[in-house]
């Protein structure tokens, strides 16, 4: 029997920190939840009622991000002021602290992001230095560094296997790095903004991007292909969190709205209304039951996922297959970047469930078996994106299909497939073109090298 989808519910709402909440991390336990902020704190919440919260006094600066170690006995957080700090999450507040970036510059290197590898044997930090550093959380000994952003790194995290890391920076890529071999096998170009914040999705073959130019990104990290391409927030986009199953993604905007998108179907499946401002940060608890929500407004609001109540562990493929079977009745779609009127104690909330999006919302795609994120509909023409360039688009399938039962299905298909084709080939012009344009600037600047470096040689003699 199909079970129809329940709208998320706000369960907790907590307040403490005295600035704006700049990253929330669930505990495996699910017991606690870790915050850091711009008033240069660190809270670890208990989700158990009448339970008070630890408040963490030692960075000098604003946190800028928070992570449970995989079995929940650490907390690591980065900080404005060039250091990580690892602490015990419990009433004594003991920590180690080092400083992970340096810097020749005037101003000190902020620390932007911290995350501990799945094995909880490493951590990754990401910096103003330009560049991502690899340490070993035992006595926290540095051991090599990634060099090749050209300005600053805003995030930095481990493939769910440890062996690639990928990194986001203002020069506006996305680059992912081998971490055995220490080279940047691949990157990714933003053309319109840059990515906040990027993760990998639990089945470790796609990347997602939250970026400036108010959209989120999804690519495949093997054929290097945007799949899903969201243009569903009025606002910078902030912060991401995939469900741990891989079928769901959270996404916080300066819109003031949380999104939830459904990534089996390629559209946006509801738009929560809680914070007051900005929202800043969201992540998924370990099991997906919850997810958490942290803003300017000084708040952290902790919602009941309900959607995948019915699903979760059910196998992806059976996932698609039931949740066609039934539908919430249609609701207004609401993209507004007004906050909801809400009570300032209650901490009440607003949801929005559409139960279909316009094409110029989002990328249509859809989940395999084995969880890679694959295309199955005719690209958008939405006048709304705000991307120069065309979108990028994925390949249909490779693994057997079920059979089509009517011939009209395969026509469509064959349709969809040659549109696919026309603008695969349109982004390889276009490839092309700006590979061109790469090296007749590159051209140019060497000129301009051996010409200042003559110049310089002349006025010496």
């Amino acid at each position: 029997m199909n079970s129809a989808l329940s709208d998320p519910t706000l369960e907790r709402h907590f307040r403490g920190h005295r600035d704006t909440v700049t990253s929330v991390d669930f505990s495996c336990t699910m017991k606690q939840i870790a915050t850091g902020s711009s008033d240069s704190c660190v809270m670890i919440w208990n989700m158990k009622p009448q339970t008070r919260a630890y408040r963490f006094d030692g960075h000098k600066d604003a946190v800028t991000s928070v992570q449970f170690s995989p079995s929940g006995h650490l907390v690591a957080s980065a900080s404005r002021d060039k250091s990580v700090r690892l602490w015990v999450p419990s009433l004594k507040a003991e920590s180690t602290v080092f400083k992970a970036h340096t810097s020749n510059a005037k101003c000190s290197p902020t620390v932007r992001s911290v995350s501990f590898s799945g094995d909880g044997q490493s951590l990754v930090t990401a910096s103003d230095d330009k560049t991502v550093k690899i340490w070993t959380v035992h006595r926290q000994k540095f051991l090599f560094s990634l060099n090749q952003h050209i300005n600053w790194v805003r995030c930095a995290r481990f493939s769910p296997d440890d062996r690639l890391i990928v990194s986001t920076s203002d020069d506006k890529t996305i680059k992912l790095w081998d971490k055995n071999s220490r080279e940047c096998i691949h990157s990714f170009y933003e053309y319109a903004g840059y990515s906040n914040h990027v993760d990998f999705h639990p089945s470790g073959t796609c990347i997602a991007a939250a970026s400036t130019d108010n959209s989120v990104k999804v690519w495949d990290i093997r054929s290097h292909k945007m799949l899903q391409h969201y243009q569903v927030h009025s606002g910078v986009v902030n912060s991401l969190s995939f469900h741990p199953a891989g079928n769901f993604l959270i996404t916080a905007s300066s819109d003031s709205t949380v999104k939830v998108l459904d990534l089996l179907e390629g559209k946006l499946l509801y738009t929560l209304h809680g914070h007051q401002g900005p929202v800043t940060c969201v992540a998924f608890s370990k099991n997906g039951e919850y997810f958490a929500s942290g803003g300017n407004d000084e708040q952290l609001l902790v919602w009941k996922t309900n959607f995948d109540a019915a699903e979760f562990g059910d196998g992806i493929g059976q996932q698609h297959r039931s949740r066609s079977g039934t539908r919430a009745p249609t609701a207004h779609i609401t993209v507004s970047s007004e906050p909801a009127q809400r009570s300032q104690t209650s901490g009440a909330s607003e949801v929005s469930r559409p139960d279909t999006v316009p094409r110029s919302h989002s990328r249509t795609g859809s989940l395999s078996r084995s969880g890679r994120l694959q295309t199955h509909g005719k690209p958008s023409n939405a006048s709304s994106t705000s991307d120069s360039h065309p979108p990028h688009t994925a390949p249909l399938p490779s693994h057997p299909q079920e059979p089509a039962s009517e011939g009209g299905l395969t026509s469509t298909l064959e349709h969809i497939i040659g549109q696919l084709d026309i603008l695969t080939q349109t982004v390889s012009i276009l490839e092309q073109r700006l590979t061109l344009t790469e090296d007749k600037l590159k051209e140019c600047l060497e000129n301009q090298m051996e010409l200042s470096e003559l110049l310089q040689s002349r006025d010496q003699a």
